[in-house]
């Protein structure tokens, strides 16, 4: 059997070559060897954007032994043992060519690839005397091909012998071009603009979607770097990665067509949840927290992360760079609740949750001194755009934000430093739905920081955010408002402040009433965030909000956005007008089927707890109707043993309040 790779099976410049077992069948391995050489003839040199001139050469002697390859098959020859091991070794340099080939034409690697020229000039090199050194031994005599073709393979034995594959020369002029300008930008200086657009027209990187393209395959081996834990390339991708990102912003006004729908497909509204795994990783270990502790700027980190952090003489919050007033670790049970549920109901082992990349340094810290200087004046450059620039400038400044400000903490810091949010806020007004969306979704992203947050509410953003959220251009635009509202909602003061803003409640109420799936989840998830300050809940309940989430019950099909609907509803049934509007809609009957039913433990625990506060609040009537529901019993039994101990207790609880109610009726009519 004879392994094949794909592209994806692999990382760039690697070669995972399998050599043939030694039981190959000739006839196979022969067939093989013809389907690599047709692969490799199958490039096209002349469109490589360097190391032109050595895959040409390769590419010409392997279609000379392609044609020695199919005499082969075509005379059914019958090959002796030393020759069966000659070609495997010829198949794996085959392998390892055609690998080479292909990250030489890798779309989006080209930077990496001209950066790499003198390991990938090399590898040719090797790779080919490889070739020579395989028919060296080739016992051509023994093999039943014409003889003009064998002299052929004999001349491809000598010229990859002798085989001079080195560094082109304009190969290595652009290199050093672009080592000179991360030199440029390591010292806080701008390059000259001719010389990057002389790069980049060598490189063919020629419009918005090429340059976008060479940023997220960095990114891309970034991910890899971290998830791998080896991070000796990290720094030089990350120049590359923070230069290309330059180009794009500075260089290519237009956003083409095609560069625009792949970043929308890739950009995904975003969606929230009550439960949002990404909540519960720490911020420094990037695992999911199993002891959770909160520090003095209100930010949460697991107990042995941050206790390594203080001990290693730091005096900063590692998330927000804040000075730390006091090194006291306050546990946050509620949190600690949330990710068992979590862990519990997706078959998650806390002590197997594994690790997603490195430390706090990849996301607040930028990864080379070439990234930080040139994001600063990416984010200088920016601003001035918001401000300055004509329409479609704006436009384009808005989208870039909302790209960068996705990418770590770093980038929105120097964002948000450079005075960004301002004149988001005014372009969030735009009478064009997409520069309104770009605006909003932009203003989402630094809403995530927490300066950020303190920038928005500062600068009077709760209006033109309530504005696109009431009346945005675009449904999508409204969703990503709701979502924004729940994240400057994390702030206990700005709670009380978006609930007493007029029509903030009601707009979400709108959102979760006219929205579509992803922007009523956005709602109901920022309604949630909002009821963490208690006054809040007669608003929500005056906003009609109840009857919603009674109807996402009754007709949604969506799992998540039904387990959020249940976590408000519970936060409202702890309030006695919550409980008396609950009753009035027809909701009790789904809240029981879906706690008989459902698999999601969040979801059985949110029910109970509803059940639960009714009972309390509710009065006999609630009580009456639940006790005569035989099949609830079995239900919260099955909780007992089955349920989180904070759904447990619960079920405990009016388990003991329903059997009383059936204990009395028996008195009564015995």
């Amino acid at each position: 059997m004879i392994q094949k790779f794909d592209r994806a099976d692999r990382r760039i410049l690697s070669f995972p070559a399998v050599r043939p077992c030694e039981s190959v069948e000739p006839a196979i391995l022969v067939d093989s060897l013809i389907a690599h050489s047709r692969a490799i003839c199958g490039f096209q040199p002349e469109r490589f954007a360097t190391q032109r001139r050595n895959a040409r050469e390769t590419v010409r002697q392997t279609r000379i032994l392609l044609e020695f390859l199919e005499d082969v098959r075509e005379r059914g020859a019958v090959l002796a043992r030393s020759a069966v091991l000659c070609f495997s070794e010829l198949h794996t340099a085959f392998q390892k060519i055609r690998f080479l080939l292909e990250d030489c034409s890798c779309e989006g690697a080209r930077v990496w690839i001209l950066m790499r020229s003198q390991f990938v000039a090399a590898q040719f090199r090797a790779l080919v005397r490889a070739v020579g050194t395989a028919l060296d031994v080739l016992p051509l005599d023994s093999i039943d091909a014409g003889g003009e073709v064998k002299e052929l393979v004999e001349l491809v034995a000598k010229q990859a012998r002798r085989a001079n594959f080195e560094l082109d020369s304009r190969d290595e002029y652009t290199m050093r071009q672009v080592q000179s300008m991360l030199v440029y930008f390591e010292k806080g200086i701008e390059p000259d603009r001719g010389v990057i657009e002389r790069v980049l027209d060598y490189l063919e990187i020629r419009s918005w979607s090429d340059c976008n393209k060479e940023i997220k395959f960095l990114e891309g081996e970034i991910n890899f770097e971290y998830s791998e834990g080896n991070e000796r390339e990290a720094p030089s991708l990350n120049s590359l990665m923070a230069f290309m990102s330059y180009c794009r912003v500075v260089l290519f006004e237009v956003l083409d067509h095609r560069s625009t729908q792949q970043s929308d497909a890739a950009h995904n509204l975003e969606t929230l949840s009550c439960l949002n795994p990404e909540d519960f990783r720490c911020p420094i270990s990037l695992e999911l927290m199993t002891d959770p502790v909160t520090v003095s700027t209100g930010q949460t980190y697991d107990r042995s992360s941050i206790q390594r952090w203080l001990k290693a003489g730091n005096i900063t919050c590692p998330k927000t760079g804040e000075r730390l007033t006091s090194t006291e670790l306050v546990p946050n049970s509620a949190l600690r609740k949330l990710i068992k549920h979590f862990c519990a109901d997706n078959g998650i082992s806390l002590a197997n949750s594994g690790r997603r990349g490195s430390d706090i340094t990849r996301t607040i810290v930028p990864g080379s001194k070439v990234a930080a200087e040139a994001m600063k004046k990416l984010s200088r450059f920016l601003a001035r755009r918001l401000v300055f620039g004509t329409t479609e400038q704006k436009h384009k400044a808005a989208y870039e934000i909302r790209l960068l400000a996705k990418s770590n903490i770093f980038n929105r810091t120097c964002l948000i430093e450079a005075g960004t949010v301002l004149p988001l806020l005014n372009l969030s007004s735009s009478p064009d739905a997409a520069t309104q969306e770009n605006a909003i979704a932009a203003l989402l992203k630094l809403s995530k920081h927490t300066s950020g947050k303190r920038v928005i509410v500062e600068c009077g953003g709760l209006s033109p955010i309530l504005s696109v959220l009431r009346k945005g251009l675009s449904l999508e635009a409204r969703q990503i408002a709701a979502a924004t509202m729940f994240y400057l909602s994390s702030v206990k003061g700005y709670r009380k402040l978006i609930g007493e803003t007029p029509d903030a409640i009601p707009a979400l109420a709108d959102l979760i009433r006219n929205g579509k799936p992803c922007g009523k989840q956005n709602a109901v998830v920022a309604i949630f965030g909002l009821l963490l300050y208690p006054e809040n809940k007669c608003r929500v309940i005056a906003a009609g909000t109840i009857p919603l989430l009674a109807n996402i019950l009754a007709s949604s099909e969506k799992d998540d956005l039904i387990v959020d609907s249940l976590a408000v509803l519970a936060s409202l049934a702890e309030n006695a007008d919550g409980t008396a509007a609950i009753l009035q809609t027809p909701v009790l009957p789904l809240i029981m089927g879906f706690l008989q039913s459902s698999a999601s433990k969040p979801g059985k625990e949110y029910s109970v707890s509803i059940l639960l506060s009714l009972c309390s609040n509710g009065g006999k009537d609630a009580i009456e109707v639940l006790a005569r529901d035989s099949s609830l019993t079995a239900s919260l039994y099955s909780l007992l043993t089955d349920g989180t101990s904070h759904a447990s207790k619960k079920a405990r609880s009016l388990l003991k309040i329903l059997l009383n109610v059936n204990e009395r009726n028996r008195c009564r009519f015995s």
